[in-house]
């Protein structure tokens, strides 16, 4: 399932000629566009409101395609469905708010409308399955999830840290929804959408939602990270969708062979990993029969410089390493910890 449009409807012209050439694609199966933008600062564009609804609406009329609009009040839903909305989504701001997501599953009962859901700001899948719950127990049964990414403090390549383990984790609670991939608000950036939306794919999602604009540079939201729907249409031309499966015999006999090997390798690592912390306990034994204190910073910097300076040629990347290696130092201080207190 591909959604496309507009990151906000700003004029009728625009709105309009943006979902024209969106659906000349034949690529893209629902429009959407901002009408409400909840914005981090005051004073910046915050959408057209009611009429840019009005603008959806003649756009569905002229090109047969249902459009779809993000909701956070129950204003906002009661809007979006006597305008005739066919979609309406969640963002990660409002997400992020049990009460705001009462508040808009109260709105949505007795609806049969569809609901996507997207994943909160922060990295807290309970959050996230919350607000599904709610929209469940209010009697929304058409809902499916986006995954946009998580924001992340500190300088990153992407606007919002796709932490694909955590939608991978959502997706493995309720296999049963949809899960749609946001590259326009992973990546934040244009050059980077086709490897967010590739990534998408090969995970088996199920579709992408894609802001695009007639005139990128000049869109009062989002510029950097919308596209032409001539560039959109070429961006998903490029995308391989891989099938779930396959009957093949020799693909499923290289598959077991291979899984094989892996199930040994993992038994092997967590042996070795077992030995490992047996060897911080008596580490800890040490230290508490010197009275010396747990944290050895220049130890284990020494550590990490040299097991990420190895990257290269274990064909693995630093940033694996860190996350594996900063697991191993929180268990061995956690042990060391305990042995200190006995």
């Amino acid at each position: 399932m591909i959604i496309a449009g507009p990151c906000s409807a700003e004029t009728r012209e625009q709105t309009l000629e943006t979902c024209r050439r969106v659906a000349a694609t034949g690529l893209v199966h629902i429009l959407r566009a901002g009408v409400w933008k909840p914005r981090t600062k005051p004073g910046s564009f915050e959408g057209v409101g009611m009429k840019g609804l009005v603008w959806m609406n003649e756009a569905r009329q002229e090109t047969g395609l249902p459009f779809g609009v993000e909701v956070a009040t129950p204003k906002h839903v009661e809007a979006a469905l006597e305008f005739g909305a066919d979609v309406l989504w969640v963002g990660a701001r409002t997400t992020g708010n049990p009460f705001s997501v009462q508040d808009i599953a109260d709105a949505l009962r007795g609806t049969d409308v569809t609901v996507l859901v997207k994943n909160p700001m922060n990295p807290d899948i309970d959050l996230w399955a919350g607000a599904v719950a709610r929209l469940q127990n209010a009697g929304v049964r058409k809902l499916g999830l986006i995954h946009r990414g998580f924001s992340a403090y500190g300088v990153s390549r992407y606007r919002n840290n796709p932490m694909w383990h955590l939608a991978i984790e959502m997706r493995s609670r309720m296999p049963e929804l949809p899960m749609i991939c946001d590259p326009s608000h992973i990546a934040g950036k244009r050059e980077y959408l086709r490897e967010v939306a590739q990534k998408g794919a090969d995970l088996n999602f199920d579709g992408l939602i894609i802001e695009s604009h007639i005139c990128p540079a000049q869109a009062l939201s989002d510029a950097a990270q919308q596209v032409t729907p001539d560039d959109l249409e070429t961006l998903l031309r490029s995308i391989v969708w891989r099938q779930s499966t396959t009957d093949n015999p020799e693909y499923k006999d290289q598959l077991s062979a291979l899984r094989r090997q892996i199930d040994q390798i993992d038994a092997e690592t967590f042996e070795l990993l077992s030995k490992r912390m047996r060897v911080a306990e008596q580490i800890g034994r040490v230290k508490r029969q010197n009275n010396v204190a747990i944290l050895q910073g220049g130890r284990w910097n020494s550590i990490v410089e040299k097991v990420v300076a190895q990257a290269p040629q274990l064909g693995v990347s630093e940033e694996f390493l860190k996350t594996v290696l900063e697991a191993i130092h929180l268990e061995s201080i956690n042990l060391q910890n305990k042995v200190m207190n006995e």
